[in-house]
């Protein structure tokens, strides 16, 4: 996985970018965490076997955050994506790209992305819910 950090703040983990081949290095049946605990988004990479399975389970209503921040992750499913990922104060810190089964995690930051293939397929999460884009974003000059 790559760490992207602020250079502002060299302490703030901003984006994350975990690539299909790094499935690969987990054991089987076994999952790694991509993003922390202490973050809104979740995400977790797993290596499973035919016939593995979990025990029922549906998620129970807690009380939220009096702050939070939307984040955002991006699933290549077919084609390429150029990422733009920006510090806190707007600064450009890297552009990786990202291909077929990899992902993106935006913790906080900004970001854009630039398409580089026709017919490329993603999946967008990020956490919710959403009030709007004045009280969701701010645009930042490129």
């Amino acid at each position: 996985m790559k760490y992207i950090y602020s250079k502002v703040d060299p302490a703030e983990l901003l984006h994350i970018i975990h690539i299909v081949d790094e499935f690969y290095t987990i054991e089987d049946g076994h999952r790694r965490d991509v993003v922390g605990e202490d973050e809104f988004i979740q995400l977790s990479a797993l290596n499973m076997d035919e016939g593995h399975t979990f025990k029922p389970h549906q998620h129970i209503w807690k009380d939220g955050e009096d702050k939070v921040i939307a984040q955002e992750s991006w699933v290549v499913i077919k084609g390429k994506v150029e990422c733009h990922l920006y510090d806190i104060d707007g600064t450009l810190l890297e552009k990786p790209i990202l291909e077929a089964g990899d992902c993106s995690v935006t913790l906080s930051g900004g970001h854009t992305y630039l398409i580089l293939e026709d017919g490329t397929l993603v999946y967008e999460y990020k956490t919710g819910p959403y009030k709007g884009q004045e009280n969701d974003k701010v645009f930042l000059d490129e």
